[in-house]
């Protein structure tokens, strides 16, 4: 279950970031916009972020099996 929340977390970080960079598109040159891109740009990076520490965490138990199996070998 917790990899369905992750992945509707995830692309809802996606969805949203692409909308705000389609209205950033519509904006004339300014302050607005370049802060409208940051923002979608942090939202990108925030579910880039989120999918490598939800990759790590899924790969550190076997990582500490292998650990465990190895010294016991």
């Amino acid at each position: 279950m917790g990899k369905v929340v992750f992945l509707y977390r995830s692309l809802a970080y996606r969805n949203a970031a692409a909308d705000i960079l389609r209205k950033a598109r519509t904006l004339p040159r300014g302050a607005e916009r370049s802060a409208a891109r940051r923002y979608a740009g942090a939202l990108r990076d925030l579910a880039r972020t989120e999918a490598w520490l939800e990759g790590r965490i899924a790969r550190e138990p076997r990582m500490a099996e292998r650990m465990t199996s190895a010294a016991s070998g």
